[in-house]
């Protein structure tokens, strides 16, 4: 299977260095199969903390291969910055879909689904579930 049949990934944290740990955590995650295409879009453009819309745009075309785009995002602006994109319609790749689900867990189940070649719906379900995981 190629990336070209594999749900992207974005993920968008408030800080630049924790979206592109947690992308280097869910990809390291996948056992060495496929590799899923993983973006992470974050801080503000001009490197400090906070989110902005152009990178998460950029972020999300670059992954982007026609199976779809999940967003993962951390915080609340960030949820509310990829909201107004997708409410713009232009803004974000056909496909691209905001998914609630706990970002390091869902991340890394979002990728690990994904490798595997399930579609968007799955990828989503996958990341949500990781609202269930018990820890004790």
């Amino acid at each position: 299977m190629t990336d070209t049949n594999l749900v992207g990934i974005v993920l968008v944290s408030h800080s630049a260095a924790v979206a592109a740990s947690v992308a280097e955590l869910a990809r390291g995650l996948t056992g060495g199969g496929t590799t899923v295409r993983v973006a992470s879009a974050g801080g503000a453009e001009d490197g400090g903390l906070g989110t902005s819309a152009e990178l998460i745009a950029e972020a999300a075309a670059s992954v982007d291969r026609g199976a779809g785009v999940a967003i993962l995002t951390d915080l609340g602006s960030a949820v509310l910055t990829v909201k107004a994109l997708l409410a713009e319609g232009d803004e974000l790749p056909d496909g691209a879909r905001l998914v609630d689900a706990p970002f390091v867990e869902g991340a890394v189940a979002a990728v690990v689904t994904a490798s595997t070649g399930a579609d968007l719906a799955a990828v989503e379900a996958a990341a949500a579930e990781a609202y269930t995981y018990r820890k004790v």
